[in-house]
């Protein structure tokens, strides 16, 4: 069975989007991940759609309805594999990290809830124990493009989506090395008086996986002084803080 999404949406035309595209839209025609978009004002119970209401206690904006949202996560975890986690994206949530997306990734899939307004009844996401996930400190106008962006995270991990560049995500910016990725360069080797590093151009494979070490713990370093002082840690008392000789 595929890796399955159900989106919980307001505007499910927002769907696939660009999750239709690149790497995600072919491993999508692939059926190697399934995605559905439902939309919650199909759950509303009144003629209007209705499916926010006033805050009690005032305030400005709308809150989302616990018994339409509830019955929208009830039809999606029905409609697909069991024990995928209910999502809600949220700015108050776990920051999304890449041992996060791993973990999801390798599970069955996700059920994903978006809210709107000012958001959504907590009574609804205590009962149904949703797992509340922050794409970055920031707000946005919907959980939408939250939800786009944990999904094209997740999809481009599973089993036979990057191909042949499944061996290289290690490399990447914040895989399994803890390290932000090494600087890449092509053809031509000179452009706009700019230089290739001689490193790259040495033939000298073992040569080159050294500077490109070092050039990751160095960028590390100097933008990511978390990600940094995490790395430090994991590699215990020979690792004295300094970046690796280029």
């Amino acid at each position: 069975m595929s890796w399955h999404a159900h989106v919980l949406t307001l505007f499910p035309g927002m769907f696939p989007g660009p999750l239709g595209l690149s790497l995600a839209g072919r491993a999508l025609g692939e059926g190697r991940w399934a995605l559905d978009a439902l939309d919650i004002r199909g759950f509303a119970t009144d003629r209007h759609r209705t499916v926010d209401d006033t805050p009690f206690g005032g305030g400005a904006g709308m809150v989302m309805r616990p018994d339409v949202v509830d019955a929208a996560c009830a039809a999606a975890i029905g409609a697909g594999p069991p024990a995928r986690p209910l999502i809600v994206l949220t700015p108050r949530g776990r920051r999304l990290d890449q041992a996060l997306v791993r973990s999801l990734a390798a599970g069955p899939g996700v059920v994903l809830l978006c809210g709107r307004y000012e958001g959504i009844d907590q009574r609804v996401i205590e009962a149904r124990s949703m797992l509340e996930i922050s794409v970055g400190d920031y707000v946005l106008s919907g959980g939408e493009p939250a939800a786009i962006v944990l999904l094209d995270a997740c999809v481009r991990l599973l089993p036979g989506v990057m191909g042949a560049g499944e061996a290289s995500a290690a490399e990447e910016s914040h895989g399994s090395a803890g390290l932000l990725e090494y600087p890449h360069y092509t053809r031509p080797g000179e452009w706009q008086g700019r230089a290739v590093p001689p490193v790259l151009l040495s033939g000298h494979h073992a040569e080159v996986a050294r500077w490109r070490r070092a050039e990751s713990e160095t960028i590390t370093r100097e933008r990511r002084p978390d990600l940094w002082a995490n790395h430090v840690a994991a590699q215990g008392p020979a690792m004295d803080g300094q970046p690796a000789a280029a």
